[in-house]
């Protein structure tokens, strides 16, 4: 069991017991977590993770608490959280190096001001660079690991720096989950700065038009299909607009679930299951679920 007087030995960061996680998704869904911390350099996780591991207590790792649905009981783990800290990035020999704690339109910005080209298109994802790591974030063409040429993580009670050819990115995945990524290095082209800028600002136009960014969400609920679009299969399956509890499909854009008043984990469950049956039925697919489910005691998914 954590004896909270020996982790604060040595643990400089926050510390918060049953700590809501709503207040801490995109969501704004979840229940408690029975312990929450917030580090506040890399020192810190890697001493809270072997503290862990060597008592066998569960822990997850947050970033923005994007791309997440979490139970509405909580979670009955550790959470660390890098939503207030590892946010250093800088430039070395020609190589963009950033802490993973940063949130990817952060990223882009720093980018664009020193003139470094190919990631600009992945300014309106609303995450941590960890969390873009993981799921290989992408959109309108270019992936996070495009550009990658290493990965700082803890693994197996070792500091090591994982170059691209070791670690395996596939669409909305990679094999970097199960590790505790601390920082990634990049090698981008050189652009033009104000072109870069303008490709941004045209792209993130785009997603507010599009998008319903005025609301909760965990960006969108599903992967595409292999030749499909799922927000236009849930749009021709005429789902668009309906509404469990406080959540909904968006009206705006059917890959979207969004949270309009106090939605629980369960509202959305419902909605994900409606559209996989919808869709299932009319066009034989079956949509897989893009954001991740934790906390539920089984997959809630499962059988339907």
């Amino acid at each position: 069991m954590i004896n909270l007087e020996e982790i604060k030995s040595f643990f400089k960061g926050k510390i918060l017991i049953n700590e809501p996680l709503s207040n801490h998704t995109s969501f704004r869904i979840g229940g408690p977590a029975d312990f929450y911390f917030e580090p506040i350099d890399k020192d810190d996780i890697i001493k809270l993770v072997t503290y862990l591991c060597k008592i066998n207590f569960p822990y997850c790792i947050f970033g923005n608490g994007s791309n997440l649905l979490v139970s509405d009981n909580g979670l009955r783990c550790a959470v660390i959280s890098l939503e207030n800290s590892l946010k250093n990035k800088r430039i070395e020999n020609d190589l963009v190096i950033a802490e993973a704690g940063i949130k990817l339109s952060a990223l882009v910005d720093f980018c664009i001001q020193n003139g470094k080209a190919g990631i600009e298109m992945l300014a309106g994802i609303p995450g941590s660079l960890g969390g873009a790591l993981i799921m290989n974030a992408s959109a309108y063409g270019g992936s996070i690991s495009d550009h990658i040429v290493d990965v700082e993580v803890f693994q197996d009670g070792e500091l090591k720096r994982l170059k691209k050819n070791e670690i395996n990115f596939s669409y909305r995945n990679s094999s970097l989950a199960n590790s505790v990524i601390l920082e990634a290095s990049f090698l981008f082209p050189e652009g033009d700065i104000n072109k870069i800028a303008s490709i941004r600002k045209e792209l993130l136009d785009k997603r507010r038009e599009n998008q319903p960014v005025n609301y909760p969400s965990a960006g969108c609920i599903f992967k595409n299909p292999e030749g499909y679009h799922a927000a236009l299969l849930i749009q021709e399956a005429g789902l668009k607009g309906l509404k469990i509890g406080g959540a909904e499909i968006s009206q705006l854009h059917g890959n979207f679930i969004i949270n309009t008043n106090n939605a629980s984990a369960n509202d959305v469950i419902e909605l994900i299951k409606i559209v996989k049956k919808k869709i299932k039925e009319t066009k034989g697919i079956d949509l897989q679920v893009e954001v991740k489910l934790i906390g539920f005691k089984s997959n809630p998914l499962e059988n339907d």
